[in-house]
């Protein structure tokens, strides 16, 4: 095999990729997100998790493009790990359809669809029939590259020393190390098992040596989640070890099944004298089957998964959940509300305390022209929404099921608080907003309205600290208290915007900066009355 083979050999590999990846984008761009809505949706229970996988893989040619999308969607927080199993068992199921493909040879059109594909991106505006060709293209590049591939490979069968190894290797434990080292440098075992089906067409790798190789292969091709889940949560990379545990698991049971039965001679009775085939059917099979016997085990999976890789303290903190009342309880008894409502208020003034804690670091951000903690701002904010839909769904729950009472009376009171704790959330968001735009445009705000914006920032933390007063039994001067804090706060942002007005008529303030200080005066007054509104509420409660 010469350096012309072996060129011929890289490129075929190269077209082979790229092709997969023009049909994957094409597919993924034309449906818009109609597949992770797919995915999001179709995993109520373990058969249509499978189905949902296979399907999707099979469409877009890429198991470790699903199981990726999968990573991300348990990161954060759109599936749960044992949603994912199903998914991955089903992806792995899907990915088989490229080497079937390879197998029934429609290569012989692969010039044709390459040719309409690329006539239709070059010659057609409308952007729906562009990306649909670019899977038309990419499917016809794909088969184009495995033809060179076959075509580069051909010199080998005169070379004894590839055909003896190939063919000669007594431990079962090569050919899978073969195979999983070949599929996690390529990240695709779509390409690896083409490139296996090749070298068999081309009579250098018996079936007997394939199954092996092809084993390694599905333990490969785990290698693209297992970067994919890097800086991930903790729950995203338990994602990455079912998909190995997974594979593993098939490729030891398939490795004794070949051993010790004849299934190898059986599989390739399944297609005599076309080896392509005899691969595609024992990767289908193997797939398949490993998908049926692990089906019922699947939850086991995850709780290993969660024993093999626990959460720290911290985690378990960041993890979204109700920590004090457990949502829609089937087992509600009448009478219990004066429980719930303690319930409630650890609830909310966790809620609170995060809400606090967003309302410094943003002000923060813009005092110190640092915008490093915006992520975890960000991450904090969404934690603030999910609080504020979960305890108002819980109350709207008990208020179904309770007789009117006082505590009911109360319990309703809290559905106003978290929804404008959620609201001076928000505000928050929108200064941790203007801290990005003045680092993005490199300006900073002069220091005397640098002072002003930490005098604000203060009277905020203030304000928010009597509200956190209603949790330790302060409840008797808090709306006195909160009062006063929200008509100081309309008096400073009327104090303030006064001086800024001064500055922009002296030049001493940009145009730019002057429009964003505006902004975040709006934004601090309505944080004054959000925190009233909530101090009224309290008031009420008994």
């Amino acid at each position: 095999m010469g350096i012309t083979e072996v060129l011929q050999l890289l490129g075929g590999l190269a077209l082979f990729l790229y092709g997969m990846q023009m049909m994957s984008t094409g597919l993924e761009t034309a449906a818009g997100n109609k597949m992770k809505t797919i995915l999001e949706k179709l995993t109520s229970n373990r058969i249509k998790g499978v189905i949902a996988g296979a399907i999707i893989t099979a469409v877009i040619q890429s198991s470790s493009a699903t199981t990726v999308m999968v990573v991300g969607f348990v990161n954060s927080g759109l599936m749960t790990l044992r949603q994912a199993v199903w998914v991955i068992m089903g992806a792995n199921i899907g990915t088989t359809i490229t080497g079937q493909l390879i197998a029934l040879d429609v290569g012989a059109m692969a010039p044709f669809f390459a040719f309409v594909g690329v006539a239709c991106i070059m010659f057609v505006k409308k952007e729906k029939v562009r990306h649909i060709s670019e899977v038309i293209a990419g499917f016809g590049v794909l088969f184009i590259g495995m033809d060179m591939m076959g075509a580069a490979m051909v010199p080998l069968q005169s070379s004894e020393v590839f055909i003896n190894f190939m063919t000669t290797f007594q431990n079962p434990l090569a050919g899978i190390a073969m195979g999983a080292i070949f599929t996690a440098i390529i990240q695709s075992s779509s390409a690896s098992v083409g490139i296996l089906q090749a070298l068999a067409t081309a009579g250098l790798v018996p079936l007997s040596s394939a199954v092996y190789i092809l084993f390694g292969q599905n333990i490969g091709t785990c290698i693209t989640a297992v970067l994919a889940s890097i800086g991930t949560k903790t729950n995203a990379k338990r994602t990455t070890i079912i998909h190995l545990m997974f594979n593993i698991i098939g490729s030891v049971l398939f490795t004794i099944i070949c051993i010790v039965t004849p299934f190898t001679s059986l599989m390739a009775q399944t297609a005599p004298g076309n080896p392509a085939a005899q691969i595609a059917n024992v990767h289908t099979t193997f797939n398949i089957v490993t998908t049926l016997l692990l089906l019922p085990f699947g939850t086991y999976m995850a709780k290993l998964a969660e024993k093999i890789l626990p959460e720290s303290e911290k985690e378990k903190e960041e993890v979204k959940r109700l920590k004090y009342i457990v949502p829609f309880e089937t087992n509600y008894q009448v009478g219990h509300a004066a429980i719930v409502q303690t319930q409630v208020e650890k609830e909310v003034d966790r809620m609170t305390g995060m809400v606090r804690k967003n309302v410094e670091e943003s002000f923060d951000a813009l005092l110190n022209n640092d915008v490093e903690k915006r992520e975890e701002i960000d991450e904090r904010e969404e934690y603030i929404d999910y609080l504020n839909v979960e305890i108002s769904r819980y109350i709207v729950h008990v208020m179904s099921t309770e007789a009117g009472s006082q505590d009911l009376v109360n319990i309703n009171g809290y559905y106003t608080v978290v929804g404008n704790l959620e609201r001076i959330g928000d505000h928050a968001m929108n200064i941790a907003g203007y801290a990005s735009n003045l680092k993005k445009w490199k300006q900073t705000f002069s220091e005397e309205a640098l002072s002003e914006v930490r005098a604000m920032r203060d009277m905020c933390l203030k304000t928010i600290d009597t509200l956190e007063g209603f949790t330790r039994g302060e409840k008797e001067k808090i709306l006195e208290r909160t009062a006063q804090n929200e008509q100081r706060i309309d008096d400073m942002r009327d104090e303030y915007r006064d001086k800024q007005v001064n500055r922009m008529q002296k030049g001493t303030c940009q145009a730019d900066t002057g429009i964003i200080y505006s902004e975040i005066l709006t934004d601090f007054e309505r944080i004054g009355d959000h925190a009233l509104n909530i101090a009224q509420k309290y008031n009420e409660i008994a």
